[in-house]
């Protein structure tokens, strides 16, 4: 399983909406003021967005719990987001590049398998499942 902590932004009618804590690997670094790489983790952490799932423990605005997923799903979240839309577009290649199409009808042809690899794992909608547990530490602050 993987875990982390989350924050709950708000809680209504089993749906919660949280933002992940943001914990710099960076953080313990003694070049991180001169680092690009940690400049770049500033930047993009403060543009999470809160994120809403279902839950069936009772929690309010301000708590932290656990979220957790299975390395399954995460696994099946990356080969639909980046494996299924990569392998279309080489098929999809393939089939125009065998239809004497040249290089130009190839490169389309990846083009719409990309676009339709993307459009497939819309459609299906799958989304990993996470499991949201009360933080055992409810009176620590971080």
């Amino acid at each position: 399983m993987i875990n982390t902590t989350a924050r709950v932004i708000s809680a209504h009618k089993g749906k919660i909406t949280f933002e992940a804590d943001t914990k710099s690997g960076c953080s313990s670094c003694t070049s991180r003021s001169n680092c690009g790489v940690s400049g770049l983790g500033k930047y993009f952490a403060s543009r999470r967005k809160p994120i809403e799932v279902s839950c069936d423990v009772h929690v309010n605005a301000g708590d932290a719990v656990q979220l957790s997923m299975s390395e399954g799903d995460l696994l099946k979240a990356g080969a639909m987001a980046y494996l299924l839309p990569s392998v279309l577009a080489l098929i999809f290649a393939g089939i125009a590049s065998s239809l004497g199409w040249g290089d130009i009808g190839a490169v389309l042809g990846a083009g719409v398998g990309f676009v339709a690899g993307f459009l497939l794992t819309r459609i299906t909608a799958w989304v990993p499942r996470l499991v949201v547990q009360e933080n055992l530490s409810k009176g620590e602050t971080s």
